[in-house]
């Protein structure tokens, strides 16, 4: 074996197990936010399997509810691809988007979840704060992270198929 390839088994080995949230995990999780413009981001993140840079990328224009879809542009790889949205998550992007539009934070053909300016997006690091917050009020004692929710659809999917 080279020196190399022996490195990265050894760092294989050394991989923690993933985390797994039970589905009263997830919601305390998400309600424990506070703030609806985050459990809205968290929502789409674990209905819809998302990475944090592809949550914060997202514009108005990438939800089709007629096709019941989110288009992801750029995602891993440069790659644009789509994402399922469930009838729940749907719904819940139409109140988060009523409440922000009435409050002015959203522009026109904007960001999805605008920052503080909302001529910028949220960013991965607002995010993450958020959701490391929420996992402590919300007493979840797993090392929670956005990767987290984003492991969680697959983690349904193989539990539904047995």
């Amino acid at each position: 074996i080279w020196q190399h390839d022996a490195r990265l088994l050894e760092h294989e080995k050394q991989r923690e197990p993933q985390v797994v949230l039970s589905p009263d995990e997830v919601g305390r999780l998400i309600a424990a936010t506070g703030n609806l413009k985050h459990q809205t981001a968290l929502s789409v993140a674990y209905g819809a399997g998302l990475r944090a840079s592809e949550v914060v990328m997202l514009k108005v224009g990438d939800v089709d509810g007629q096709r019941m879809t989110l288009r992801i542009e750029q995602g891993k790889g440069r790659k644009d691809r789509y994402a399922m949205l469930s009838p729940v998550l749907l719904e819940r992007l139409r109140v988060w988007w009523r409440v922000a539009h009435a409050q002015g934070r959203m522009l026109e053909g904007g960001w999805l979840f605008p920052g503080l300016d909302p001529v910028d997006p949220l960013s991965t690091r607002q995010l993450n704060r958020a959701i490391h917050a929420a996992a402590e009020a919300a007493n979840i004692d797993k090392r929670v992270s956005m990767h987290t929710l984003r492991h969680y659809v697959p983690f349904l999917t193989m539990c539904e198929r047995r």
